[in-house]
Order: structure tokens, then sequence, then C-alpha cells
């Protein structure tokens, strides 16, 4: 915001500008569940659909989440990872998948 303070002793004035700081947003890490019924092909379809992975990266993330129960597909702020989830569940359910996707804070 833009300021006007004159300069009393020689009739001018000068413009200053005040810059408010944004606080970032937090952000949420989006989290794949292993179990023990949903293919690695849908884990790995839904890395590439849903979190526009390639196909290394997505195969590397289902077998973390294979291998060790958990893994992360992403870091999004909440409203974004909020989506996703929403998203993961849907396809997941439609596909006839008991498929756990879950939200975190990232710190």
């Amino acid at each position: 915001m833009a300021d006007w303070a004159p300069d009393s002793d020689k009739g001018v004035g000068v413009l200053t500008e005040t810059k408010q700081k944004l606080k970032k947003p937090p952000l949420f890490k989006v989290l794949l569940h292993n179990d023990d019924y949903t293919t690695m092909e849908f884990v790995v379809m839904i890395l590439k659909t849903v979190f526009n992975k390639g196909e290394d990266e997505a195969n590397a993330i289902m077998m973390k989440v294979h291998l060790q129960g958990i893994g992360v597909a992403g870091v999004y702020t909440h409203e974004i990872g909020e989506a996703k989830v929403n998203k993961v569940m849907d396809l997941a359910r439609e596909s006839g998948f008991p498929l756990l996707c879950t939200m975190e804070e990232d710190k």
C-alpha cells in the first residue's frame, strides 16, 4: 500500500510503499497405504494419472508402499491434497479396491 508523506521544509512529498509479507500455506503429504487386495498395477496407474508421476517414479513409490506399508504420493497444499485423496478413494472404490489414501501435515 502506498502512503503519501509530505516533506514539510521543501513543500514536496515522498511516496512510500509498505510491503506485507505473505505466509506460505502449510503443505500436506498425500500417503498411500498398503493392503492385501489392491493390485500393484492399480497403484501405479493411480500414481501416473492422479499424481502425474512417470513410469519409473510410480513404480518406485508403489514398491515403497508394498515393502514399507506406506508411501508418499506427493506434497500439496491442503485443498489440492484433499482433492487428490478424494479422487484416489473414488477411483479405488469404483474399481473394487480397498486402497487407503490419507493426508498428513508435512513438517
